[in-house]
């Protein structure tokens, strides 16, 4: 007699062993119908799993949180059938899910055209159609081998040859004439998958390795329904609009060039979002009490092997070298901090101190990952470092917790969720100062009272961290600040203060950031208000502009009284037409467009149009600039 324990805490009772679908059909046809896969004792299994012991079992349907996976990974090997039922020549390597959907490297002479994605996308569709059962099954290693052999599919058979241990048996998903080599677990039928588009073609390596031959990549998305995904494909045209780097050039403020891959040129306007950007934040450090500071950019490798970067991060760094010493650009500012800190010796009394840097760093990111500036090799960070002691962790994160939040809102984000990154492979320290680290975020997050994921292995080598997730203008997520815990490296480097008891001790480390890379955060910030900047951040708020050459003193005196009250404002008195140097600034999304003819020259007055063509009227300057005010 099996006993089956299910979510709400009910027990069902089988004579002999049954599946997964077993079980979901005895609770009701329509779970049966809707079921996608199973978790038996917290592992996810198909619904042809058979379960032979007692065991806790949940069945997965389009509303469990893994169902999204699972159907992208069906609906990549449903990608593999069709190009192999239409382009039989064609090798299949690997196919992963990815973010919003799925890809599927291919090896094949001839290259994919848009046209062959479309027949792709439409045999895909048939075979939905045909409602193929989708089944498991395992082989010895060197029979499946074999097997890939004799089918032609030689990265298959290598890939199980280098991976998969000596003795142990492969699991083969199949599907009608089709078989692939796969862990799964897999939707029961084709008839399941109804919501995809293919996307796009692109080149990768076999293993990522540029020795290695060059493949060809088919990205695809999957949704659970049609409306989910015309939600997403909306999304994508409304990014392509909203492409930074598209918005960079129309507006003039950044551009990059072959000759320094990874970094940036600013233009006069770009660098004005930055410098509005940079003093709001250096007034967030001098509010809640950090010091600024400023750290050499590069230091002897020596430092970055006692903090632990050379032999966790050495890989992304850029080396130099002068006088047969080795030098290392900075790729974060932590290491400089502490020798800032100790410089000289501090009292548990003067804890916590806090520094802050707009710290430049460079890592020596892939080529092919670099993508305008949200990935860069030379960056800008608001970087702070918090030295405290185990005492003054939960208030000063829940301190930091509030300047975070209150930040993003001042920039347009409402829509957060954060996150805890927990102890990665390969990390500094032992199990116990892991665990000490990972429950003071804990801690203070519930002091804070708020809500959070966990992501287990995607902390930093030295500690875990809080990552603020931001939700912008179309639905998109963005990971920007972090708070992290790190007790190895202030013990690494050497950093001490005096407690209570005049006894020497190691001060606990926090790394913080609020918009992370400067020029990351402000790529995000083009897209996500599609380069239509609020007023205050806006790199020129007003244009003045005359009807005729009558009123051209009247706009400088205008423009003069202006900048003096520190706005960016620009005149144009060029010998064109009213309408069309309007137009002209509205496409430059000039926050507010000032006009002055005779009237207005007579009454010392404006005429003010906003981007949006709302006409405001005439109104003095003074009342203007309280309007403006009010909008920081």
């Amino acid at each position: 007699m099996l006993s089956i324990t299910l979510p709400d805490g009910s027990q069902r009772q089988f004579d002999n062993p049954v599946t997964v679908g077993d079980v979901a059909a005895a609770i009701g046809a329509g779970l049966a119908k809707a079921a996608l896969a199973g978790k038996v004792d917290g592992k996810l299994v198909d619904t042809s799993f058979k379960i032979d012991h007692d065991a806790s079992i949940s069945i997965i349907t389009e509303k469990s949180p893994e169902a999204l996976d699972i159907l992208r990974h069906s609906t990549a090997h449903l990608l593999a059938q069709a190009t192999q039922r239409l382009f039989p020549d064609t090798q299949v390597t690997i196919g992963p899910v990815v973010e919003n959907g799925f890809y599927y490297d291919f090896a094949r002479k001839t290259p994919f055209t848009p046209e062959d994605l479309d027949k792709i996308e439409a045999e895909m569709k048939k075979i939905v159609a045909e409602s193929l059962p989708v089944q498991r099954r395992v082989m010895p290693k060197d029979e499946a081998i074999k097997f890939f052999k004799d089918k032609g599919e030689i990265y298959k058979a290598q890939i199980i040859d280098e991976i998969i241990p000596p003795g142990e048996e492969i699991s083969l998903y199949g599907q009608g004439e089709w078989v692939d080599l796969c862990r799964g677990p897999h939707v029961p039928n084709t008839s399941k998958l109804r919501a995809f588009k293919l996307m796009k073609v692109a080149g990768a390596y076999w293993r990522g390795d540029a020795k290695n031959e060059m493949l060809q990549r088919v990205y695809g998305t999957a949704w659970l329904n049609d409306k989910d995904l015309k939600a997403y494909l909306t999304q994508i045209e409304e990014a392509e609009k909203r492409d930074h780097r598209k918005l960079a050039r129309q507006l003039d403020l950044f551009h990059l060039q072959e000759e320094a891959p990874g970094l940036i040129f600013w233009h006069p306007k770009g660098w004005s979002i930055w410098q509005v950007v940079e003093q709001y934040m250096r007034r967030v450090y001098r509010e809640t009490g950090y010091g600024e500071v400023r750290a050499p950019q590069v230091l002897d490798v020596s430092l970055w092997k006692k903090s632990g970067h050379w032999d966790n991060y050495k890989d992304n760094m850029f080396f130099t070298e002068s006088e047969r010493r080795t030098y290392a650009l900075k790729p974060m500012n932590c290491p400089g901090h502490v020798q800032i800190f100790n410089h000289g010796l501090h009292s548990y009394r003067d804890l916590p101190i806090r520094y802050g840097e707009f710290g430049g760093c460079h890592r020596n990111e892939p080529s092919g990952a670099l993508h305008g500036i949200l990935r860069v090799r030379g960056f800008t960070q608001d970087d702070g470092h918090i030295f405290c002691t185990e005492d003054q962790i939960e208030s000063e994160v829940t301190a930091f917790h509030a300047q975070a939040m209150q930040v993003y809102a001042d920039f347009g984000f409402s829509d957060v969720q954060l996150k805890i990154a927990l102890r990665p492979q390969p990390r500094l320290g032992d199990d116990a100062t892991w665990d000490k680290a990972e429950n003071a975020l804990r801690s203070a997050l519930r002091a804070a009272g708020v809500q959070w994921q966990e992501l287990p292995g995607e902390g930093a080598f030295y500690g875990p961290k809080i990552e603020y997730h931001l939700k912008d203008a179309i639905g998109r997520t963005w990971q920007l600040g972090t708070m992290q815990v790190d007790f190895m490296m202030p013990e690494r480097l050497g950093a001490e203060y005096v407690d209570e008891h005049s006894q020497r001790r190691h001060p606990v480390m926090l790394h913080r950031a609020i918009v992370g890379s400067m020029e990351r955060f402000i790529g995000i910030l083009i897209e996500h208000h599609a380069g239509n900047f609020p007023a205050w951040l806006a790199p020129v708020q007003a244009v003045v502009m005359n009807i005729t050459d009558a009123q051209a003193d009247y706009v400088a005196q205008v423009v003069a009284d202006l900048q003096k009250q520190g706005l960016r404002v620009e005149a144009d008195t060029r010998n064109e037409k009213i309408g069309y140097k309007i137009r002209e600034h509205t496409l430059q999304k000039v926050p507010y467009l000032l006009v002055i003819g005779e009237r207005e020259k007579e009454q010392g007055l404006i005429a003010v149009r906003t981007r949006a063509g709302e006409d405001l009227g005439q109104m003095p300057l003074a009342k203007f600039l309280e309007r403006l005010y009010a909008e920081k």
